[in-house]
């Protein structure tokens, strides 16, 4: 028995004048039951973050094309794209005169296991039912505040130093970037991947309890989008996310190719 994925991508312009973040799952070329999810949130004024969070989805298509899950590491695709497109997003501002940065987090898939990485505040979560199995942890100022224990996690989100990064891809000095993986697969397995402009509006239950209630991917991002946007009041910024729910599978060892389909949410102007 194979796994089957339910999966979307979605975006949503909020009330910002230009939507700089970049949202996509890519099946691998070849199939064999590889799958690339990866969300990008573009910073550096107008055009710069486009050109940035682009630059990251490109450089990761890419470099799956020639990715072998039999013979290659999962690991080292992840981290070389990442490092890649920071170095292309830094040679792009002499092209561009701009100063153009993102974030970004990446998600494969393939038979057995799942692997990510992630630079920055774009998050990755790992739900299975309406339980919290992993959250990325933030490259910020007030994330580390949180690991620290001087903060909160709800002090957090209204902190207001919450914006200050870390690191991100495009900078001055090489990003970091942080690694994980799971070789455990099992139907109610969700995974979210997602930029600010959504998880500040929810704690990691509410986001649980949203997917885990959903009767499907898309309508789990539709709801995340349209309580983000309530919860905006006027002032959301861009939204972007990427949601992987596993509705069937056999064992890690048995895990065949995954049937993956993406509906897609046309990025919309605030209204």
């Amino acid at each position: 028995m194979g796994i089957s994925v339910d999966a979307c991508v979605a975006q949503h312009q909020g009330d910002r004048r230009e939507q700089q973040d970049r949202a996509a799952i890519v099946p691998h070329p070849r199939g064999g039951g590889v799958v690339l999810a990866v969300v990008a949130d573009g910073m550096g004024g107008h055009t710069g973050g486009v050109i940035a969070a682009k630059q990251v989805v490109h450089t990761a298509r890419n470099n799956l094309e020639g990715f072998s899950a039999r013979n290659d590491s999962a690991r080292i695709l992840l981290e070389s794209s990442l490092n890649e497109a920071h170095m292309l997003i830094k040679a792009s501002r002499f092209i561009n005169e701009k100063d153009p940065h993102s974030t970004a987090v990446m998600l494969l898939l393939q038979p057995g296991k799942v692997s990510w990485a992630h630079c920055g505040d774009s998050r990755l979560y790992h739900f299975r039912g309406d339980s919290l199995i992993f959250r990325s942890t933030d490259h910020s100022y007030v994330e580390q505040l949180v690991v620290q224990g001087r903060l909160t996690p709800e002090q957090a989100l209204v902190h207001p130093n919450r914006n200050i990064l870390l690191t991100s891809l495009g900078g001055i000095e090489l990003p970091k970037i942080a690694f994980g993986e799971s070789a455990s697969l099992q139907p109610g397995d969700t995974f979210l991947l997602c930029s600010d402009g959504l998880w500040a509006y929810f704690t990691d239950q509410e986001l649980a309890w949203v997917i885990n209630g959903s009767s499907s991917a898309r309508e789990a991002s539709e709801l995340l989008i349209g309580r983000a946007r309530a919860l905006g009041n006027g002032d959301g910024d861009n939204i972007s996310l990427a949601i992987l729910k596993v509705v069937d599978a056999a064992t890690a060892e048995q895990v065949a190719r995954p049937a993956v389909e993406v509906a897609s949410l046309a990025s919309q102007s605030a209204q």
